[in-house]
């Protein structure tokens, strides 16, 4: 794991690189709803699998807005509170390295939306650690920051497109 420990921040993983889908890429924990789960069973349990903090649904602090992707899914942000500084052991088939990212570092983020010449929706792309994170993740992130940490209610992500290489 990167970064500080201590203080109020989020888990950000970089994809294993031999993934089937989106390998490389920057991302929350997450994954699909099994049968029979709800959405927060089915988040506390790909935390669990992904990096090996076991929550229970007590520590949930609420929803961000439904983001549907390109791909066809429709994710459904939770924002949890896991301690301080929970113990990590990121699932090595999965997550190439996890990054503690301070709410701090979110907030000072400079968004920027970008136009692209294949849709009529702004591109996102949210400057964090070096690296620009686009939609789902820098979507949800970016509602996370303007809702959650500048107050600004009301702020919707489900406009915000995705860049062409992240389509399929």
């Amino acid at each position: 794991m990167v970064g500080a420990p201590g203080g109020a921040a989020f888990l950000l993983c970089q994809r294993a690189t031999d993934m089937r889908r989106h390998a490389g890429q920057w991302a929350l924990p997450g994954g699909r709803v099994e049968n029979g789960e709800t959405p927060l069973e089915a988040g506390l349990r790909e935390l669990h699998e992904e990096l090996g903090v076991c929550l229970g649904p007590e520590t949930m602090i609420g929803w961000l807005d439904d983001y549907p992707t390109r791909s066809g899914y429709v994710i459904t942000p939770m924002v949890l509170w896991g301690g301080r500084d929970p113990a990590l052991r990121p699932a090595e088939q999965e997550v190439l390295a996890v990054y503690r990212v301070s709410l701090e570092t979110l907030v000072n983020s400079e968004p920027r939306f970008v136009a692209i010449p294949e849709s009529d929706r702004p591109v996102l792309q949210l400057p964090l650690m070096d690296h620009l994170l686009h939609a789902p993740t820098g979507a949800i992130l970016y509602q996370l920051r303007q809702v959650g940490l500048l107050g600004r209610a009301g702020e919707r992500v489900d406009e915000l497109e995705q860049p062409v290489f992240a389509w399929s």
